[in-house]
């Protein structure tokens, strides 16, 4: 495994600004971006052209349990993001990998190296009206509206346990309630990832 080899990994729960934030410090930088969503699905976004089976999931289970079920799917993920991470890093050039599968308590099983950790979170009521807005929400059918209530308790839910964990794993949780915030964030991890020397 190359030791000299660095890169980026983007914590935090959907709609927290990951993607878009790897994307613009990918282009920056010219580095690749690996999103862990192509690893492995999960019932996620319950809009636009949602199975049968993905609504019923939000309906006919509790909060708790949608909860616990993301955080199973999450350690199901584990070794594949842990040899993902590893075939990376030992190619010796630089990588951003963002996701929502990149809990921080997994952080050092994984071999990180001197990759930056960051997590992004997003105050809660900013949270739920980003979903409310992205999904919208008030153009939908009453049976979608409560999948995405359901979806939309379990991300903030999830928003404040990753940064709660990655508090105590000792990795920068960075607020990006503000867009502008979110845009500065990028410009800076993108200088800063330029900086070092596996980039």
């Amino acid at each position: 495994m190359t030791s000299g080899s660095n890169g980026l990994l983007l914590i935090g729960t959907s709609h927290v600004g990951k993607s878009t934030c790897a994307n613009n410090i990918g282009s920056a930088i010219r580095c690749p971006v690996i999103s862990t969503d192509m690893l492995g699905r999960h019932p996620g976004r319950p809009w636009t052209g949602v199975p049968d089976a993905v609504l019923e999931f939000y309906h006919r289970m509790s909060d708790d349990a949608i909860h616990w079920f993301l955080q199973v799917h999450h350690e199901n993920m584990r070794p594949l993001i842990g040899a993902k991470i590893e075939a990376v890093r030992e190619t010796g050039e630089g990588f951003i990998l963002e996701g929502a599968a990149l809990r921080p308590e997994y952080l050092g099983d994984w071999q990180i190296g001197e990759a930056l950790a960051v997590c992004l979170h997003v105050e809660p009521n900013s949270l739920r009206e980003r979903i409310r807005t992205g999904s919208n929400h008030s153009q939908q059918n009453d049976t979608i509206k409560v999948a995405i209530d359901k979806f939309t308790e379990r991300s903030v839910r999830e928003n404040e346990a990753l940064a709660e964990t990655a508090v105590r794993n000792k990795i920068e949780v960075v607020d990006v309630t503000d867009f502008k915030g979110a845009d500065r964030l990028a410009r800076e991890l993108a200088s800063r990832l330029v900086a070092s020397p596996g980039l």
